[in-house]
């Protein structure tokens, strides 16, 4: 068959479609030009509503670096993203595997149980979650009950430690394995493999969509956390990128919107990239997920 022949017939219908589509992607574009527009613009010029700058203020970016420590929060939003993207995908496609292809007694009711949480939203866990990391036992000059001291906060276990795992991952990990035939963990075992052989030699390596799906939702939610640095830290020194994004915003009217917007940029080109290269793979994971009970 030719590849003439294969391609779609174009109707009135599919015009319509394909207009709209085209229009709900221009109106999603639209947010992110207008973040590279402003970030070339004078502060003079924003407050006067222009589309184009009069002329290009590259200097906004040297200087939007130079008015706070971006290289140190830079720097702590990796550390932040590695650290809690590596144990997530360890802990969670783990799970996920378990809760697919293992004879686990009571399985469906801990899946209902994930389920359950994912409707929790994090703002209601955030002060349990503090409560919890300021009374650690024996850190920050905690005692063997948790009195005394703070415990983790102001650490990079505050950071980390509480987001090693989420319910979300783990439901989208076990929806893939789920897909996956079970007569391959079947005669993995007939030949005597271990279940962690199975998981890290045979099923892991089919499972790389799902990898790549959950690295990139749980580096997005990391590299764009606020609300929980700014409680569990006071140190500059651990303070994420978007801390220092706030600083050209703090002041009722008086905000940097030039500077804002190019550091805004630059903090999005990093997720901009990762998408790009991860599209593949992160398509092929949302479509296999979600489609088997």
């Amino acid at each position: 068959m030719s590849s003439f022949a294969e391609t779609p017939r174009l109707t009135p219908g599919r015009t319509v479609l394909m207009v709209v589509l085209a229009l709900g992607g221009f109106l999603m574009v639209v947010p992110f030009l207008w973040m590279i527009l402003t970030s070339f613009k004078t502060l003079n010029e924003v407050n006067g509503f222009a589309w184009l700058p009069n002329q290009v203020e590259w200097m906004n970016y040297v200087n939007a670096l130079k008015a706070a420590p971006f290289a140190t929060y830079f720097r702590n939003s990796v550390i932040v993203v590695v650290g809690q993207t590596i144990p997530v995908l360890l802990f969670c496609t783990a799970a996920g595997y378990a809760l697919a292809q293992l004879p686990i007694r009571g399985r469906k009711g801990i899946l209902n149980y994930f389920i359950l949480l994912l409707i929790v939203p994090f703002q209601v866990l955030i002060v349990p979650l503090f409560l919890v990391v300021r009374r650690i036992p024996l850190a920050g000059g905690n005692d063997i009950l948790g009195n005394g001291g703070t415990g983790w906060l102001n650490t990079w276990a505050a950071l980390i430690v509480p987001f090693v795992s989420a319910p979300l991952f783990t439901f989208l990990a076990r929806q893939f394995f789920v897909s996956l035939p079970a007569e391959l963990a079947d005669a993995a075992r007939v030949d005597g493999v271990s279940e962690i052989g199975i998981f890290f030699r045979i099923m892991a390596p089919l499972a790389a969509p799902a990898f790549v799906t959950i690295a990139l939702f749980n580096v997005e939610s990391a590299w764009n956390g606020f609300i929980w640095p700014l409680v569990a830290t006071s140190s500059e020194n651990l303070r994420p990128l978007q801390f220092g994004l706030a600083t050209f915003a703090q002041g009722q009217g008086s905000v940097q919107w030039p500077f804002l917007m190019a550091m805004s940029a630059l903090a999005t080109l990093p997720m901009i990239l990762l998408f790009i290269f991860g599209q593949r793979y992160f398509i092929a994971g949302m479509a296999t997920s979600g489609i088997k009970g």
